[in-house]
């Protein structure tokens, strides 16, 4: 049986990382799609584990050759989500996480017509504000231009399949978790292990 794919997406600040990080922990048989990035491991980053990092020039000839289902150039530093991960994943039965921003989900939502995209909605954008404040050392400029493309983003999410407010931790990723299940119930997916258990499904 084939995996599915799910996308997770949200601004900058949304807690994406942090309840990706949880589902992982506890849902069972849940796989994960790592990055490649150009930009240079941050303290205590892991190659092959947080990211695959690459110099830009070879970024830009994966790109070329179409080795990523899709990538795009955030804050300076290029990101993408190569084909064969998702595809070695997913053909061997396993549910994959993908974590990336809205042009990226459609681009995965094209090439993957049954994958799953949740979007992270912030309590608010000065909540938004107040956690990037709190993480973020880039200076106000930077920071407005991170609050304009969250405001971007999250003008995106009636694309998505599911949004779940991020307000309460363990609510958030209950909920996302609720999708999950859900949707490996769907009778698509449970149909040929139920024609397996029965003779007369066949």
């Amino acid at each position: 049986m084939q995996g599915g794919v799910f996308v997770i997406s949200a601004p900058s600040g949304g807690g994406k990382s942090t309840i990706v990080e949880a589902l992982r922990q506890r849902v069972e048989g849940l796989g994960y799609c790592i990055s490649h990035t150009s930009r240079a491991p941050r303290p205590g980053e892991t190659q092959g584990v947080d990211y695959f990092f690459v110099d830009r020039n070879t970024f830009q000839q994966m790109a070329d050759k179409g080795a990523f289902v899709e990538w795009a150039e955030v804050y300076g530093n290029l990101y993408g989500t190569s084909v064969e991960g998702l595809r070695h994943q997913i053909f061997a039965g396993r549910d994959v996480l993908v974590d990336v921003d809205t042009r990226g989900g459609s681009n995965i939502k094209h090439r993957f017509r049954e994958s799953v995209l949740i979007f992270l909605i912030p309590p608010s954008l000065k909540v938004l504000e107040a956690r990037l404040r709190a993480r973020d050392a880039d200076g106000e400029t930077a920071m407005q231009t991170r609050l304009a493309q969250a405001a971007e983003e999250i003008r995106q999410c009636k694309r998505y399949d599911y949004m779940v407010i991020n307000d309460d931790l363990e609510k958030a990723v209950s909920e996302v978790e609720a999708v999950i299940v859900s949707a490996r119930l769907r009778t698509p997916r449970q149909l040929p292990v139920i024609r397996r258990m029965f003779d007369f499904m066949s």
